[in-house]
């Protein structure tokens, strides 16, 4: 429901005189000056409030452009953001608007047309909106106040920004969201982050402590977050199931033990429920590592380890011993793994839907037909960059993969058209083909391919030596088909 992310200016006064200001939207909100000497005791009751119940704050580097003077509780104008937070703007959602003791103007009030829907129809409204987008409703007046917060509008907080201050952010949006179940929020379920490169463990430290319902954590590129922040997480959110920590380098191992030594096991049969997990880029994961994820992880159906590039065959072994389930599982540029580990991903038989080994140098037709043999429901391969490739091994992958729909042979060079014609022949309903870089495919390969593959929707022969007649028969036998190449001829 919740969407993304948007961005927010203003600034922060001292103590309960704290200052709302929105810089980045196209509205201007004009707080109304209350007189000089207007100290009530309903100034006392929104300074308490103001304090017990922190407002989402998304705290940013300041605009470049100068911000125009803003007005305090006080009467008087301040030229410039708190001296207290130099080099920051707070874009704060206070109390409900409406209970501040500023007298209001005499003048007639004119209804705005919105004012006239139901509260339900503005909640569907709401839903539509941005974590930062509903921190501005709420700033609008008190009905807007409780319809933004409603609980059903926060089930999922998405921040992203580089200079989006995420740890605060996160704190101060738990803490209002906690208002009405103490210390805890029932109702939040998705947390997405990526690219918040402030965000570090005390912000997820948070998350952990205030969100036992948490479901699914996006964090990738995120590279101050560490294995503590993730065990926090996966011991205090039972529920999570969706876990992205690519791009994180201080993430090696995500089991229900600080320590990553591969003689722990998961603690008094404890599992962790995680369905989807992605590790791309999480450079500095080891065999080690990933053995302590495969024990604790049991129920993964989705892994991608992307360019982790110190793993080798042997931590495919045990994925194969733990994670039967395994439906998808993406190897590119994990350089160190060869036929032995494809030979353990076989193990996983008929349940392997999609893989990638794509620029995996060492693997050869031998890996190729275990994985053919015992996979026999496969869908998507790619194998682009795997030299070691030839037309006998496309062909036990299309007699053995009757219903493979996607395929990259890309820079395999021992691929030609006896390879394609096999392909052609057993795989009817292959819908995409990349053949990128392949010298040996001709016209002929491609002749099979229209004839045997009417429903192919993308087929690119990009630096492919091939005659503009052989495309223009796949397109007139595939018309749905997109065919990116690099021949000028072709039109």
């Amino acid at each position: 429901m919740g969407a993304n992310n948007g961005k927010q200016y203003g600034s922060e006064g001292k103590g309960s005189s704290s200052i709302s200001s929105d810089v980045s939207s196209g509205t201007d909100h004009t707080p109304t000056k209350a007189p000089r000497n207007a100290a009530t005791s309903e100034d006392s009751d929104l300074s308490m409030r103001t304090l017990s119940t922190p407002s989402p704050a998304l705290i940013l580097i300041p605009s470049p452009s100068p911000l125009s003077p803003q007005t305090v509780p006080n009467g008087h104008e301040s030229p410039s953001p708190s001296p207290t937070i130099p080099g920051e703007t707070v874009a704060l959602v206070h109390a409900p608007p409406g209970t501040q003791g500023c007298k209001r103007s005499s003048k007639t009030h004119h209804t705005a047309l919105i004012d006239f829907l139901p509260d339900p129809v503005l909640l569907q409204v709401f839903a539509h909106l941005s974590t930062p987008q509903l921190c501005r409703c709420a700033r609008v007046c008190r009905r807007w106040y409780n319809l933004a917060w409603d609980p059903r509008l926060w089930r999922i907080i998405r921040l992203t920004g580089e200079s989006l201050y995420a740890d605060r952010a996160l704190k101060i949006l738990t803490h209002r969201l906690c208002q009405d179940t103490p210390n805890v929020c029932l109702t939040l379920e998705t947390v997405v982050t990526s690219g918040c490169r402030r965000l570090s463990d005390r912000g997820l430290h948070v998350v952990a402590q205030s969100c036992p319902e948490l479901r699914h954590l996006e964090v990738s590129g995120c590279y101050n977050v560490s294995n503590e922040a993730v065990f926090d997480v996966v011991s205090r959110c039972p529920n999570l199931e969706h876990l992205d920590v690519s791009g994180c380098p201080k993430v090696t191992c995500i089991s229900l033990t600080q320590e990553t030594s591969v003689q722990l096991s998961p603690i008094h049969g404890q599992q962790i429920g995680l369905r989807y997990l992605d590790m791309s880029d999480c450079v500095s994961l080891e065999d080690e590592g990933l053995r302590a994820i495969a024990s604790h992880c049991p129920r993964l159906t989705h892994l991608y380890l992307r360019r982790c590039s110190r793993l080798t065959d042997e931590a495919l072994r045990q994925l194969a011993l733990h994670c039967p389930a395994l439906r998808e599982l993406s190897l590119s540029d994990c350089r160190l793994m060869g036929d032995f580990g494809l030979r353990e991903v076989a193990r996983l038989e008929g349940r392997l839907r999609y893989l990638s080994v794509a620029h995996c140098t060492r693997i050869t037709d031998v890996g190729l037909r275990y994985v053919a043999r015992y996979c026999p429901r496969l869908r998507y391969l790619n194998a682009r960059g795997c030299e070691g490739l030839t037309d006998q091994g496309l062909g036990h992958l299309a007699r053995s993969c009757p219903r493979l729909r996607s395929l990259d042979v890309g820079r395999c060079p021992l691929v030609s058209d006896m390879g394609l014609e096999v392909l052609a022949h057993c795989c009817l309903g292959l819908r995409r083909l990349s053949l990128r870089g392949c010298e040996s495919v001709t016209g002929r390969g491609l002749r099979a391919l229209a004839s045997g593959c009417p429903e192919l929707q993308m087929l690119n022969v990009q630096e492919c030596e091939v005659p503009p007649e052989a495309l223009r028969l796949v397109r007139r036998h595939c018309r749905r088909c997109v065919i990116e190449h690099t021949i000028p001829a072709f039109y």
